[in-house]
């Protein structure tokens, strides 16, 4: 094995095959216990795309808030699902199938184009010139205002879906869809994610379907693989400690040093990671 694939693999914690069924029961567990031990909050909110990570993750929450309530007599959780499109969605049926799926306890939506746009004039007004892959930054910041605004009137956490196959690369929006309480799948990559999702009996449309962020306005539905330039088989095996095509792997690992900084907290004096 190649030394920085074994150092990003003990960094996120990606074992080589897993046990869906007790990757379920774990994180299960885990979001059961995250409440149990802040008594202050009550629900789980999250934010459902129809895509694999976000109604993988709404799943295990909804599972954990219906036994955390058969368990507990004296207070009631929920998970509430928002739902948060830039106008109108072009995979919404995919959306309204992971709702079906996740069987959510509310369902908010929080549409953020008037937000967007509002913020892009007003940047325009400044003198900035806003171009397609700055909005596409805007939107998930957008969204997560708009998350921790329902969480607050709902003593809730809000809930991640990050994970090792997009971590790794830092593909997320540092304070936008990176700006969470808790993270679930972090440890996981691609494929284990389908292969729970799959074990919990998903609609398979919703885990077999291309991945894709859809920020830009000028490239929408563009898939994942396309924008980090190296496909989900050959991460998910990088990941897995298996040898892959050089190309692929000098690929991975480019990203994964670029993209450092995004996986840490600001930075103060103290810290030497940068040093």
């Amino acid at each position: 094995m190649r030394s920085l694939q074994a150092k990003i693999i003990a960094t996120l914690h990606v074992q080589p095959i897993i046990d869906p069924k007790q990757e379920i029961s774990r994180s299960v567990d885990f979001l059961k216990q995250y409440l149990r031990l802040n008594p202050q909050y009550q629900s789980y909110v999250i934010a459902v795309s129809g895509g694999q990570d976000s109604t993988l993750a709404g799943k295990l929450a909804q599972i954990a808030i219906q036994e955390l309530n058969s368990e507990n007599h004296l207070q009631q959780y929920e998970l509430i699902a928002v739902r948060q499109p830039y106008g109108a969605q072009r995979d919404e049926a995919d959306a309204q199938a992971a709702l079906a799926f996740i069987e959510p306890n509310q369902v908010i939506t929080t549409n953020i184009k008037t937000a967007t746009d509002a913020m892009t004039t007003a940047l325009r007004t400044s003198g900035l010139a806003v171009d397609d892959m700055s909005r596409g930054s805007i939107k998930p910041k957008m969204r997560m205002i708009a998350q921790y605004a329902v969480a607050r009137e709902h003593q809730g956490v809000v809930i991640g879906t990050d994970h090792a196959a997009e971590a790794f690369a830092g593909f997320f929006t540092k304070y936008g869809d990176g700006g969470t309480d808790i993270n679930p799948l972090w440890r996981l990559n691609k494929r284990q994610g389908r292969q729970m999702l799959a074990a919990l009996q998903a609609p398979h449309s919703l885990y077999e379907k291309v991945p894709t962020a859809d920020l830009e306005d000028e490239r929408p539905q563009l898939a994942d693989e396309a924008a980090l330039g190296v496909s989900y088989n050959d991460i998910d095996d990088y990941l897995e400690g298996k040898v892959i095509a050089e190309h692929a792997a000098k690929t991975i690992e480019n990203l994964y040093l670029a993209s450092e900084q995004k996986r840490h907290e600001p930075v103060t004096i103290y810290d030497t990671w940068f040093y």
